[in-house]
């Protein structure tokens, strides 16, 4: 059987694989390397380290410097596109007739490359990216960034177009792989990949609920401080939050002897194990594109997983969370699910939903036959 060749156009540096969008790009060519496919990175370059590890893994790998100056901003096409240009990438992708799998809108500069014209050039989308950047801009506060996502959103909801002259879209949720079907003519559900091979939850009963994300993001911080204020306001249940770079508004809610407690940047390790200790792992998102990959993690790793419709965003993970869109339901969730303990059963309903829908092993092979 002759060598299978793809290449992948990442917007980012997917190593360390360590949030949302990278970990999908990572894993998934992990999967294809694993089967045999010789893969060809490339990665935008942006306040992330080239990594060793990329090039110990895959066929080859290349890097390009992202244009973030200011002209950029004042483009018609978005800025997360213009500023992920580059003839060097160009010149590269023209040195043989590989596939060239995109991840995201962010590398669909390359459907508007004429060179290109005739290369299989598949997307796989990420989000339903004005949508995206719509929300963004309702938690902003800063008045500046607020008209940029707005802005961005504009330019993104024109853009979005240029699809049209994918041979392939490759959707992240049902949700997604809707809205595009709706818009678009080829377009296929492929679940997100990620780094858990097996269910590890544990039966019985933790202490505490957890609440954990990248507290830099203006969405979760503000919903961290929902739960805080609203939810275990009056609750007598022990709240725990970790999550990376939270901002100062946030650190002064915590730690006062109100059973609420905040962990600042917690390594793997650490956080493995409060996702994996709590009783109810509660996820909550006023954001309903893509998948949120944390969700997968509290399923195979914690026990009660407690989110509100928004976070499963057609993920087909429903009957495995309980479901609460309120302040009011979400106290009275709560207090149920500490009186009881998590069972076997349900460990063995986790094993049996996500080896099916979520199992690297088949969605790569299913990948394999639409992409090479």
């Amino acid at each position: 059987m002759p060598e299978q060749h793809l290449h992948i156009v990442s917007f980012d540096i997917p190593f360390p694989a360590n949030y949302g969008g990278v970990i999908d790009v990572f894993y998934k060519a992990k999967a294809l390397t694993d089967s045999g496919i010789k893969v060809h990175l490339h990665c935008f370059e942006y306040n992330r380290a080239h990594a060793p590890e990329l090039e110990n893994m895959f066929f080859s790998v290349h890097y390009y410097k992202r244009d973030i100056s200011k002209k950029q901003l004042f483009k018609s096409i978005p800025y997360i596109v213009s500023s992920r240009s580059s003839e060097i990438l160009v010149q590269n992708l023209l040195m043989d007739n590989y596939p060239i799998l995109m991840e995201g809108l962010h590398t669909c500069g390359l459907l508007d490359e004429p060179r290109l014209d005739g290369r299989k050039r598949i997307v796989r989308t990420h989000n339903i990216e004005h949508e995206y950047y719509q929300n963004l801009a309702k938690v902003e506060n800063d008045l500046f960034k607020k008209y940029y996502f707005y802005n961005e959103a504009a330019k993104l909801k024109r853009y979005e177009k240029t699809l049209e002259k994918a041979d392939l879209l490759l959707a992240i949720s049902k949700n997604d792989e809707s809205y595009f079907a709706s818009q678009y003519q080829r377009v296929e559900f492929v679940p997100a990949f990620h780094p858990f091979k097996k269910v590890q939850s544990e039966p019985g009963k933790g202490k505490y609920v957890l609440y954990h994300g990248n507290l830099s993001v203006p969405e979760n911080s503000n919903a961290a401080k929902f739960l805080v204020n609203n939810v275990f306001n009056d609750l007598d249940i022990p709240l725990k939050i970790a999550g990376l770079n939270p901002p100062g508004h946030l650190s002064n809610l915590f730690n006062n002897g109100n059973g609420i407690e905040l962990i600042a940047n917690p390594d793997d390790k650490t956080l493995n194990k409060l996702i994996k200790n709590a009783h109810v792992n509660i996820s909550v998102t006023a954001q309903k594109t893509g998948l949120k990959l944390k969700l997968l993690n509290t399923l195979y790793n914690g026990r009660f997983c407690l989110v509100n419709d928004k976070m499963l965003s057609g993920s087909d993970l429903d009957d495995l969370c309980i479901v609460a869109n309120d302040q009011g339901s979400m106290k009275r969730k709560v207090k149920s699910l500490f009186h009881k303990s998590f069972s076997a059963e349900s460990i063995e309903d986790r094993k049996e939903k996500l080896g099916t829908v979520y199992n690297n092993g088949h969605n790569v092979a299913q990948l394999i036959k639409l992409v090479c």
